[in-house]
């Protein structure tokens, strides 16, 4: 891995050692309900894993508020709560959304006086219809696809403390729902979770990073990560062709090899260059980053030094 000299690299074997005091009580029925398509996780991956990252994440919460406390005190003000926002990256089939959904599930789990809140940054990409009248269908996705604007304002004002609205996105219709949304009101912490978090919009000076207290990166080969977007596609086949309101109905009804070399071309055309030309590029901006191998099992860390 290229431009990581800032991190410390760390063995799955190394990491999980590093605490383990805490059990959260997860079975095989409550990772299941998490876990997204074609995705992979173990209890014993919560445990070697996820246990210690939750208790890092724990370090950097306590932390920050301590620093905010010592601030205020030094202003003669009132101390006052702000969000904590965990950004996460990665490009898409690489199990973003599961690793999400269990952080949340486990800070929950540790801090139940705490509301911990997870939006995805899918809800803030232009309808269909508006990308079609800016002729970036084809480019759905890629950074210009995005409201960046929007996201920041976003994620500005949850920084604020103010109760603000996150759109939502179908993957069944593949869409921006109309109309439906998300209240984020206040929360103690915020996941947000999404490709493009780490990246700098154009024409913007600030990154949504920006206002994160940290982030990860999840990182696997590509040719692991094709791998998982091709079984991704022919699982989704396997159940859309029960619901003509599915996006993939179309595909799910008619020759298989024709659907596959879609996905293939989608991968090529669209997939393949977003990861190399704007997912891949933010990895080094990560404070820590989850490296995969086969089966989604997490082997190695990269936990930034400074």
């Amino acid at each position: 891995m290229d431009n990581l000299m800032n991190f410390y690299k760390i063995p799955r074997d190394e990491w999980k050692n590093f605490y383990r005091k805490h059990i959260v009580p997860l079975s095989d029925s409550e990772l299941k309900q998490i876990r997204s398509v074609n995705d992979r996780i173990s209890l014993t991956d919560v445990q070697e894993i996820y246990t210690p990252l939750v208790h890092l994440l724990g370090i950097h919460l306590h932390s920050r508020q301590q620093l905010l406390d010592q601030q205020a005190e030094f202003l003669g003000v009132k101390p006052h709560r702000v969000p904590f926002i965990l950004g996460i990256a990665g490009s898409v089939a690489v199990g973003k959304s599961t690793i999400a959904r269990l952080l949340q599930l486990m800070l929950q789990d540790i801090y139940p006086t705490k509301r911990v809140q997870l939006i995805t940054t899918d809800g803030f990409i232009y309808p269909n219809q508006e990308l079609k009248r800016r002729h970036l269908l084809e480019r759905k996705g890629f950074p210009e696809s995005y409201d960046m604007q929007r996201l920041l304002l976003f994620t500005n004002d949850v920084k604020n403390g103010l109760p603000v609205k996150a759109p939502v996105y179908s993957h069944k219709t593949y869409d921006v729902v109309e109309d439906q949304y998300e209240l984020v009101d206040d929360p103690d912490i915020l996941i947000v979770e999404g490709i493009n978090v780490l990246q700098l919009p154009s024409n913007q000076q600030l990154y949504v990073s920006d206002f994160f207290d940290f982030s990860i990166y999840v990182d696997a080969q590509e040719k692991l990560v094709k791998q998982w977007y091709l079984q991704r596609f022919e699982m989704l086949l396997d159940t859309a062709f029960q619901d003509p309101t599915n996006y993939y109905y179309p595909y799910a009804i008619g020759n298989r090899q024709d659907a596959l070399k879609m996905a293939q071309e989608v991968w090529q055309h669209v997939n393949r260059p977003n990861l190399h030309s704007y997912i891949l590029p933010t990895r080094s901006r990560a404070d820590l980053i989850l490296r995969k191998t086969t089966d989604h099992l997490v082997n190695e860390l990269f936990l930034r030094k400074y």
